[in-house]
């Protein structure tokens, strides 16, 4: 049954600052008239945190007009907005990067960036004209102007763009962006305005209040389940392979279920000096030890602990990130276990590590719409035997086939196997949780140095330089564990808090690469990417001339800074400087979202 109660809002010690703080009471009242607030039960709200002030304090009422981009495509939003008044347009296509003031990523050739590299301009941060600002860039598609005094950004023939994409029109009372918002997670779609519109900005704290609301939460949860879940469920290998009829069974008997703090980033400072003992304390635990799993876990967004009792406390035994499941071993032999075999409980606990969303699969569902399409390859290793020697088989042997072929035709898919890689010897526990403790299991590409083999030659710093004009993107510093450091260096995060907030959208991810990158024109020197990522990766610089003056601003006479970081050398073909001019090999960037790659990578250092 599909499952009608609302993912709990749990209320953090401190309320954040109003979104907008001149917001009056008689606006608050007008809200209220109009759906959905006018249907919502005020009720349903406790006493201490009544509509009346989540509204006032979680919302901003938002003037757009016509051409402006509201929301893009691929960005990582904290709100939802509601159309009050006047209409939107939801592309369909993706628009090109240009149509959004991105440039295309560059490449160089071998020859440009060996002329770069001996050729230095000489002046730190050093920028072209049309480096700082798109509006001084003729060809340019956007603009960037002010609104009620907010920077915007602006299509300079919006009509064109209509006619050359698919979009559809959204009026008032329709709600986008919530499941961005509520689920960190890109924007599906680029919105821009279509007439002078009214929105109302809410923030993903008010998205989940407003949840207390049983109706507010089953539309949300409607609404993603309607458009988001199947796809999402696709996107899992172990399900990729089954008919859509099943998935669409699978889909409706799951539950959501979401734990943690969406501000994680927040406690880091504090978490990431704190014991094991005070960070198991801090972790909502999902799954527990010892109890009979009834419901497959898979993890849709964030991180999740995985450790087991050891006697007075808990081990880390490995750590699960999106896509990834948990019970599943459990629950495929209790689905497979013979009728005297007494089923298995879970032998480990499930925590959240920050922000978790998880989607939640009944095993009944599991054993009647997954196991029987399911690959053998995606199954662990001692269930997968055991469909090929089940007891209840050799109690029930069948005259004329031989054990393989019966169990084959039961479950036909699981006899498509595929060659399986040698697996690496494990990460410790002390490792496995210091990875945790500093949130490393964040970054997709991290810098990691083997200190045993570092020479503390400064080639890998030096190449940096030259691949950047003389600014090094990056300190060869950072937290170490036994003989590696994790070095201070953009880890183009799963989680990427620094892209939550741009108001002009210069931040923002390559799906090709996943490399997050700044897209300097846009950028209007705020500060807010640099003061919201945790691990110190991003620093803001004044830019300057070919003569080594600082631009200025033209309305404050203040010097112009942009945001700038470790950018991966996406523009050179042969991958990262650093890592290339490393003479030891010393040196990589690494996925830590899963220990498996830091695992064979030490391995491959022992041999």
């Amino acid at each position: 049954m599909k499952a009608e109660v609302p993912i709990p809002y749990t209320r953090t010690a401190a309320q954040p600052n109003p979104l907008d703080s001149s917001i009056s009471d008689a606006e608050v009242a007008w809200l209220r008239s109009r759906e959905p607030f006018a249907s919502i039960n005020a009720k349903s709200y406790p006493r201490g945190n009544p509509l009346d002030a989540i509204l006032k304090r979680e919302c901003r009422i938002c003037r757009c007009e016509p051409g402006q981009i509201v929301a893009r495509q691929g960005d990582y939003g904290s709100s939802a907005f509601l159309v009050l008044a006047g209409s939107v347009r939801v592309m369909l296509d993706q628009l090109a990067p240009p149509e959004l003031g991105r440039r295309p990523a560059k490449r160089w050739s071998w020859s440009q960036s060996l002329k770069r590299s001996l050729f230095r301009s000489g002046t730190p941060e050093r920028r072209e004209p049309d480096e700082i600002s798109i509006n001084g860039q003729p060809e340019a598609l956007v603009q960037l102007r002010d609104v009620d005094n907010r920077p915007a950004v602006f299509l300079q023939d919006f009509n064109a763009v209509i006619r050359r994409h698919r979009h559809v029109e959204l009026g008032p009372g329709e709600l986008f962006g919530e499941v961005a918002a509520m689920f960190r997670s890109p924007r599906s779609a680029t919105v821009i305005a279509q007439t002078e519109a009214t929105l109302l900005e809410i923030r993903w704290q008010g998205l989940r209040q407003l949840r207390r609301d049983p109706n507010f939460a089953r539309h949300l949860e409607d609404h993603y389940r309607k458009h988001w879940l199947i796809s999402h469920l696709r996107e899992v290998p172990l399900l990729r392979q089954l008919p859509q009829a099943r998935l669409a069974q699978v889909a409706a008997a799951a539950q959501l279920h979401s734990f943690g703090s969406h501000e994680w980033q927040d406690q880091y400072s504090v978490s990431r000096h704190s014991t094991l003992a005070e960070q198991l304390s801090r972790e909502p635990i999902v799954c527990s030890e010892g109890r009979i799993p009834t419901e497959l876990i898979l993890i849709r967004q964030g991180f999740a602990r995985v450790s087991r009792q050891q006697g007075d406390t808990h081990i880390t035994t490995a750590y699960l990130g999106k896509g990834q499941l948990f019970g599943l071993e459990e629950i495929a032999y209790n689905t497979l276990r013979s009728a005297n075999a007494a089923p298995r409980p879970l032998q480990h606990s499930l925590r959240a590590v920050g922000i978790l969303d998880v989607v939640a699969i009944p095993a009944e569902s599991f054993a009647e719409e997954v196991l029987p399409h399911v690959h053998r390859s995606e199954l662990p290793p001692s269930i997968a035997a055991m469909l090929l020697q089940s007891p209840q088989e050799r109690e029930h042997q069948v005259i004329g086939s031989n054990r393989e072929s019966t169990l084959l035709r039961q479950f036909p898919q699981v006899g498509r196997t595929r060659r399986q890689p040698e697996e690496p010897k494990p990460l410790t526990v002390d490792l496995l949780q210091f990875l945790i403790q500093q949130r490393l299991n964040n970054g997709r590409q991290a810098m990691v140095i083997d200190l045993k083999r570092c020479t503390e030659c400064n080639k890998c710093v030096a190449a940096c330089e030259a691949a950047h004009d003389g600014n090094a993107r990056f300190e060869r510093a950072g937290v170490s564990f036994e003989q590696l450091q994790f070095t201070q260096a953009c880890m183009h995060c799963t989680d990427p808090v620094c892209m939550i907030g741009c108001p002009t959208g210069a931040i923002s991810r390559d799906e090709a690469t996943g490399n997050i990158a700044i897209e300097e024109p846009l950028c209007i020197g705020c500060g807010i990417c640099a003061s919201n990522c945790p691990y110190d990766s991003i620093r803001m610089v004044t830019v300057r001339d070919g003569q080594g003056d600082a631009y200025r601003d033209e309305k404050t006479s203040e010097p112009i800074k942009k945001a700038t970081k470790c950018d991966s050398c996406s523009h050179l073909s042969s991958g990262p400087a650093c890592v290339r001019a490393c003479p030891n090999n010393a040196l990589i960037r690494i996925d830590l979202t899963t220990p498996q790659p830091l695992s064979h990578w030490l391995d491959s250092r022992r041999s």
